[in-house]
């Protein structure tokens, strides 16, 4: 099939007839509204008329990167890597990522579940709401998906396949390569250029060579290391939810990297919130509360993290009884600290670049008032740099709590 970008005025004429699409709307008629906000791709909500809670999502990939215009050429491909890793975290997760009714890789086009009564977790937390069971399902989610998809559970031939089925999503490797590592920290034309211009923080990060430093090995971690397959990009506006309910969606960066990325992504948005309501909002309820989210979440991860190692005693990594129960034990917790660090090292260059760098995040850059998004950066880069700097230092969960709280 020939590829064709869709708008709302193409979209029903080329899904009407599908199959499981027509069996899913029956004989309603429907209608189509355009309700992507994200920075890659467009996405169109289809319902029937009849019942506005009988609806799907379409999600098409174009041929650039939309949030900087058709002038930054971009590869439809991604949309195949989103759908494949979408199909093997359903495999493992199935309550946790949208159902896929259609998928057409020519088209760069997936139809999938909509999800009418959740919302999107950024726009949540910046309202002030709190998730009773959100830790419980994001932990499951980071503990199985990374677990699953590594050395520790396949064998050496199904990693090895794994790698060579995602590792060739090599344009948005090389987006997270420029944006998150490179492009941030020195003068670009991509930043948010007009906060830049006589703004001594920016010009003290830019020249801030330790810290920029730190920065390039994590650069070298994520380009080198294939730990699991990775979400890629796993930020609270890629998470629906209610008090019920979370599903991750939007894996379009989905490669097999080191396994701290996406948990570090997760804590760096998480942080970006609580400074939000420290400098904004002054709720110290929120604040409380997200302290205690990114607590559990790192906890609950490494627990069922630890339990899923002790239910698989032989991998591509390990052979059964390779080593003694106390050697064993010694080099698991070794390696569960080393994720733990590797994480939180991260979330520093993820919250750096969402400063100054493309696709900046509301918490922050959505403040209308100046001098509070000033205070707002401030924090953001002084916590991040803590974040960059000590990672490979930290010992205990409750130590990186310690260092949201210090920067005040």
């Amino acid at each position: 099939m020939q590829y064709k970008e869709l708008d709302v005025n193409s979209v029903l004429d080329f899904i009407i007839d599908i199959p499981s699409i027509k069996e899913y709307f029956g004989d309603a008629s429907l209608n189509v509204a355009e309700i992507g906000d994200g920075n890659l791709n467009y996405v169109y909500i289809v319902r029937s008329d009849d019942d506005a809670n009988k609806a799907l999502i379409v999600k098409q990939a174009v041929e650039y990167l939309r949030c900087v215009g058709e002038e930054y050429a971009l590869s439809r491909e991604r949309m195949s890597f989103e759908i494949r890793a979408m199909k093997k975290a359903y495999a493992i997760l199935p309550k946790h990522i949208p159902k896929i009714y259609y998928e057409n890789e020519d088209m760069s086009l997936v139809i999938m579940e909509f999800l009418g009564r959740h919302e999107i977790m950024r726009k949540g937390l910046i309202e002030k709401e709190q998730y009773p069971n959100f830790t419980e399902h994001i932990s499951t989610y980071l503990s199985f998906f990374l677990f699953y998809t590594s050395s520790l559970y396949l064998s050496s031939d199904a990693k090895r396949k794994l790698i060579d089925e995602f590792n060739a999503n090599t344009e948005l490797c090389k987006l997270s390569e420029d944006f998150v590592f490179t492009t941030a920290y020195m003068d670009d034309e991509t930043n948010d250029n007009e906060n830049i211009v006589n703004n001594d923080d920016a010009k003290r990060l830019f020249n801030d060579m330790e810290f920029k430093a730190k920065v390039l090995e994590l650069k070298y971690k994520f380009m080198t290391q294939t730990d699991a397959l990775l979400h890629g990009d796993l930020h609270t506006g890629s998470i629906m939810l209610n008090k019920e309910q979370t599903f991750v969606i939007d894996p379009e960066f989905a490669f097999v990297g080191p396994f701290g990325f996406d948990i570090g992504a997760l804590i760096a948005n998480l942080v970006n919130n609580y400074i939000h309501h420290s400098i904004v909002t002054h709720d110290a309820k929120q604040q409380a509360y997200l302290l205690t989210t990114i607590q559990e979440v790192l906890k609950k991860f490494e627990r069922k993290f630890l339990d899923l190692w002790t239910q698989h005693t032989s991998s591509a990594l390990i052979a059964d009884g390779f080593l003694d129960a106390r050697y064993l034990d010694i080099y698991k917790k070794k390696f569960i600290l080393n994720i733990l660090r590797e994480s939180i090292g991260f979330a520093g260059a993820k919250m750096a670049r969402r400063v100054y760098g493309v696709a900046g995040v509301e918490e922050i850059r959505g403040i209308d008032d100046m001098m509070l998004r000033h205070k707002a950066e401030k924090m953001a880069l002084s916590i991040a740099r803590e974040f960059v700097m000590h990672y490979e230092n930290i010992k205990t969960i409750d130590e990186v709590l310690e260092m949201i709280q210090s920067e005040r």
